[in-house]
């Protein structure tokens, strides 16, 4: 699925959109919710956090979304089952976004196999070197499921290479260094980064970290990105909103502004 979102994309002259949502959020029986105003906006797919108590890569927003969902009762397994019910619901290919421990505690051939039977189509372990991915990747691999790999402003390029060489479904491009969150610039990494990975492979390419609005979404798009994928801003939206349904309408109107820009 991850291969024809980016082939319909390019042959429509454009960068697809992937929004993260937490699972469990603001609830667990409304969180579905969330994804269907993310798709009705216009969204490509998606990456679904798997709520976490100790998400490294996040900043304070997404941490706080994951503390409420978690504590509104979206553990790991019932968030698996809310990923299930957003593939079912929404048609859209569907990435869970988690973290090592979860991964190792039951095992990458269980895990991978619980989110094939999710309908998953691929998976972010954002704290997952590529050098310690090995028994990942070969579980998903047996289970039809794709592996995200990261690229950072400070990868030189024989960790370029390293990333390419695992074939990910995609390269995650690190926007901006440090954790998620909302930045006020435009995103000077972008642009050179994007460089960089093109002389090595011509692997999908997504921004994320530090990219939240309209003129970002574009500046990466302008920079040759063949996606996008913006969280902190959509989490937000969830944790200010009186009720789902006023937060389901600001999701709504935010993917709507960023599909706006992701022509070439």
């Amino acid at each position: 699925m991850l291969r024809e979102m980016f082939t319909a994309a390019r042959a429509e002259g454009r960068a697809v959109f992937l929004p993260f949502m937490t699972a469990g959020l603001p609830t667990p029986s409304s969180s579905p919710a969330m994804f269907q105003a993310l798709a009705a906006g216009g969204a490509d797919g998606f990456e679904v956090g798997i709520p976490y108590s100790d998400p490294l890569m996040d900043g304070p927003t997404i941490q706080r979304g994951s503390d409420v969902a978690l504590a509104a009762g979206a553990g790991f397994d019932v968030s698996l089952g809310l990923l299930k019910t957003v593939v079912e619901q929404t048609g859209r290919p569907s990435l869970a976004m988690t973290y090592a421990n979860p991964v190792f505690r039951r095992g990458p051939d269980w895990f991978c196999g619980a989110l094939a039977d999710a309908g998953a189509a691929g998976v972010i372990v954002p704290d997952m070197p590529v050098e310690e991915s090995g028994s990942l990747r070969q579980a998903a691999a047996r289970h039809g499921i794709g592996v995200v790999l990261f690229v950072a402003p400070t990868s030189d390029r024989s960790r370029i290479e390293a990333v390419a060489a695992c074939e990910p479904a995609f390269i995650y491009a690190v926007a901006e260094m440090g954790v998620t969150g909302e930045r006020t610039g435009s995103g000077a990494n972008v642009g050179e980064l994007a460089e960089r990975i093109r002389e090595v492979t011509d692997a999908p390419v997504v921004f994320g970290v530090g990219i939240s609005t309209p003129a970002q979404v574009r500046a990466a798009v302008s920079a040759g990105a063949d996606g996008v994928i913006v969280g902190s801003a959509m989490v937000r939206r969830v944790l200010e909103a009186a009720d789902p349904a006023e937060a389901a309408e600001g999701l709504r109107a935010a993917v709507e502004e960023i599909v706006a820009v992701l022509k070439r």
